[in-house]
């Protein structure tokens, strides 16, 4: 384990705000084959304090990143080694490890690549054998930001079995199709053979298809959304479509706030400081390698 985890070495570290909490977590880059992709699959992840010296299994959270974006991005603008630390020193949320994978598509199977699959196939496998996490429904959360938000509705409500709780933050929940001004009508993963935006394709892979399984099982995945009350994309109005239909379904499990802001990074930086807390509500904290004894 220790030796994959130096493989690759970021300076994610040098970039990011000075912490002056008593915990530090780490940063690191990673990759490795992906089966699925034909190519290796990259991911950041942070490691809270303390983890080379126990042996404890953690809870872990997937964070998607958005649009253009890489597995550096969070790390780098979004300021999740301070955040992170900061509620963990707190105790607002419980130590946690934290994945940041890499996708080139909107973490669809689009025509591009078939991000999904590679997402459920090979990221979470792979993660849940190299590192000391929590391989059950009560470790795993999902999260993301306008694409990665999009990313993160479909798979939580496709898969509430492997997520405890989720976190949307100004989330491309377009319904029917997303505005004109949206990256999707841009991007490969959408894109036909003629080139054009396949608008089939976009309905077919939209969480709206997913919510009629997801009423009729019996696990409720609570979610966290949020957006800018001028995002330029219109997702305030979206996000409180996905946010009133969740409330049928879940009440009291499902939180819309609409703040200050666009399409930005201080959305996101606030909405994933607010949400964390909200998440960690529904996850078990760090336990023994044998649960049944907590040792």
């Amino acid at each position: 384990m220790l030796a994959r985890r130096f493989m690759f070495v970021v300076l994610v570290a040098m970039m990011q705000l000075p912490v002056t909490n008593s915990v530090a977590g780490e940063i690191t880059a990673h990759r490795f084959d992906s089966a699925t992709l034909d190519r290796d699959y990259a991911y950041t992840i942070y490691l809270p304090d303390g983890y080379d010296d126990d042996d404890l299994h953690y809870p872990v959270l997937y964070l998607l990143h958005g649009s253009g974006g890489d597995e550096n991005t969070w790390a780098v603008n979004g300021r999740v080694h301070q955040t992170l630390d900061n509620l963990i020193d707190a105790g607002d949320i419980p130590p946690m490890v934290v994945v940041m994978p890499g996708s080139l598509s909107w973490w669809v199977d689009g025509h591009n690549e078939n991000a999904r699959t590679a997402f459920f196939d090979d990221l979470l496998p792979h993660i849940e054998q190299t590192w000391a996490v929590i391989a059950e429904r009560k470790g795993r959360l999902v999260a993301g930001l306008s694409a990665g938000g999009y990313g993160a509705v479909n798979f939580s409500l496709e898969r509430p079995d492997l997520f405890a709780a989720a976190s949307a933050l100004s989330p491309a929940v377009y319904v029917p199709l997303p505005p004109m001004n949206s990256s999707a009508h841009r991007v490969a993963t959408y894109q036909g053979d003629d080139g054009q935006f396949d608008p089939d394709l976009w309905e077919k892979l939209n969480y709206t298809n997913y919510l009629e399984a997801y009423r009729q099982q019996d696990r409720v995945v609570p979610m966290y959304i949020n957006s800018g009350d001028h995002d330029v994309f219109n997702i305030a109005y979206h996000g409180a479509v996905l946010f009133n239909t969740l409330l049928e379904h879940q009440p009291g499990q499902v939180e819309f706030r609409v703040m200050d802001g666009d399409h930005e990074w201080h959305v996101w930086i606030k909405g994933l400081r607010d949400s964390l807390p909200f998440m960690a509500r529904y996850i078990s904290r760090p336990i023994g390698r044998n649960p049944g004894t907590g040792e």
